[in-house]
């Protein structure tokens, strides 16, 4: 179920990524900044609202099979957006339903792996790490083709999922532990907006390496990059695991301040600090989680949001 769940994160963010490539490709990039602009913002910033809603929502399959279906309807309006010669009012209705699509898919995501893994960090890991492989496969190979192949796929996946998962569906089982309860609301205050600083330094320098000013961004360094951005949001949580913690952050985090010290243009230092960087992934989510245990999908959403405004800041 798992792997699954980790096989659609690729296809959804490998699914935006490409109907968005595909409708600036036809409108000639006239005005597509705010479109982008439009889905990143719902996409992130609306999943502490969505995560409220999946938190009290008694089946979430519905909150998946609401996603997959705003998807279908994105790519359809996309298709008939583009026939029709790109409309802008049209362009910004796919990314209204592609950031809400995607919005709910990442926070049923998010809770499912956690209620059902016990709050578990390499498999937290293993379910965020794809989504970075399919944006770089939807950047490189964008295609109708690929589009409709991604659709197909995360619709058979999703129907699988449900078939396979409906008697698990209405379980909890977090290993959390009520730190509200123990501490107070202060302490989950002041934890939050520790985990939120952290989670927008991480979207900063995430950017700050992927966008690469003297690297050459050719079709391989983009595939290889999202690659290796997977696979540190994987080791990240076995790492963890293995050595604990405070180890692995200090650990993680010098060698983040080196790789930004010597970086430059250097294709090699800029990997190390990408894979460094997303390391810290797995274990936010965890930290997030025992804060707020029982309401999962708020802390997933929270720390999903964190990462525009690093973004944002990193970009201009």
């Amino acid at each position: 179920m798992l792997g699954i769940s980790a096989a659609m994160h690729l296809l959804v963010d490998g699914l935006c990524v490409c109907c968005l490539y595909l409708m600036a490709d036809a409108s000639g990039l006239g005005g597509f900044a705010g479109v982008f602009l439009t889905y990143n913002i719902l996409a992130f910033m609306t999943q502490p609202f969505t995560g409220i809603l999946v938190d009290k929502v008694e089946r979430r399959h519905w909150v998946l099979l609401a996603s997959m279906a705003l998807l279908a309807v994105a790519v359809l309006t996309a298709s008939m957006v583009v026939a029709a010669g790109t409309v802008i009012w049209g362009m910004l209705a796919v990314a209204v339903l592609l950031g809400f699509g995607n919005s709910l898919f990442h926070v049923w995501g998010g809770k499912q792996v956690i209620v059902t893994h016990g709050n578990d960090m390499p498999a937290l890991g293993l379910f965020v790490s794809t989504g970075a492989l399919g944006l770089s496969l939807g950047v490189v190979f964008y295609s109708w083709l690929l589009l409709q192949a991604f659709l197909l796929a995360l619709c058979l996946l999703a129907l699988a999922y449900v078939s396979m998962d409906d008697r698990n569906d209405r379980s909890d089982r977090s290993g959390g532990v009520e730190v509200a309860s123990r501490y107070g609301r202060g302490f989950v205050l002041v934890s939050m907006a520790a985990l939120v600083a952290f989670v927008l330094f991480r979207s900063f320098s995430g950017e700050m390496f992927s966008s690469g000013a003297g690297v050459d961004k050719t079709q391989m360094v983009v595939l290889l990059m999202g690659a290796v951005a997977m696979l540190g949001k994987m080791a990240g949580g076995w790492l963890a695991k293995w050595f604990g913690i405070v180890p692995s952050m200090v650990v993680v985090l010098v060698l983040v301040a080196v790789c930004f010290v010597i970086g430059g243009s250097n294709l090699a230092i800029l990997l190390i600090g990408i894979f460094m960087v997303n390391c810290t992934m797995p274990i936010t989510l965890y930290l997030a989680n025992v804060v707020l245990a029982g309401r999962e999908g708020l802390a997933f959403g929270i720390l999903a949001a964190a990462l525009i405004p690093g973004y944002l800041l990193a970009v201009f």
